[in-house]
């Protein structure tokens, strides 16, 4: 019989030189935000309704009004802050606006395509998150006109003006295409208006 012989296996270099190892770079971690930084060390605020209801905010929520702001800077929140001019009802109601904005404000925006925060941009803000803030906002404000009126005042007295400006478009629009007897009723106004003053709002509307 004929003997049959198996192929000698390859050759192969038993080292490597260490110059043929590609240089990868050494990866690096992004650097923290600091609004992602300072998440675990929010300070909170309390806020004292006229009706003697207590409510625990943040202090960045707290912060969207201006004159509550000042109040933080001077000092004054040992005990709480006491806003003789709002109600529990309409002071939950703020709070709940001055909530969502500034979560607006800190979104991280990698989720539409970017790698910043709202906060952060000037110009690339996704429109896709600016609907939806006016979206939350037409939402917001579809209550009673009592209910409207209320935050209106409350949004003038604690200086929240986006607050402010949003509930006094709404009033605004109430108002739009009515007669001055509409809005004598919408307004509860009792007293008869002046033959000028019905002219002017006949020419506005």
């Amino acid at each position: 019989h004929r003997s049959s012989f198996l192929p000698p296996p390859p050759e192969f270099p038993l080292l490597v030189r260490v110059s043929s190892i590609p240089n990868f770079p050494t990866p690096t971690l992004a650097p923290i935000h600091p609004v992602a930084a300072a998440e675990g060390k929010k300070k909170i605020i309390k806020l004292k309704s006229s009706d003697g209801k207590e409510f625990e905010v943040e202090q960045a929520v707290a912060m969207e009004s201006q004159m509550i702001r000042h109040m933080i800077e001077d000092g004054y929140t040992d005990n709480g802050l006491l806003l003789r001019n709002v109600n529990s009802k309409i002071l939950s109601k703020v709070i709940e606006y001055c909530n969502k904005h500034v979560q607006a404000k800190a979104t991280d925006i990698s989720d539409f395509g970017g790698g910043a925060r709202v906060s952060d941009a000037t110009s690339a803000v996704p429109a896709a998150l600016v609907e939806d803030l006016k979206t939350w906002d037409a939402d917001f404000v579809k209550v009673d006109k009592d209910t409207i009126f209320d935050i209106m005042l409350a949004a003038n007295h604690l200086n929240i003006k986006g607050l402010l400006d949003l509930t006094c478009q709404t009033v605004a629009d109430m108002m739009t295409g009515k007669t001055p007897e509409e809005i004598r009723k919408i307004f509860n106004i009792n007293e008869k208006l002046k033959p000028e003053e019905e002219e002017e709002i006949r020419r506005e509307n």
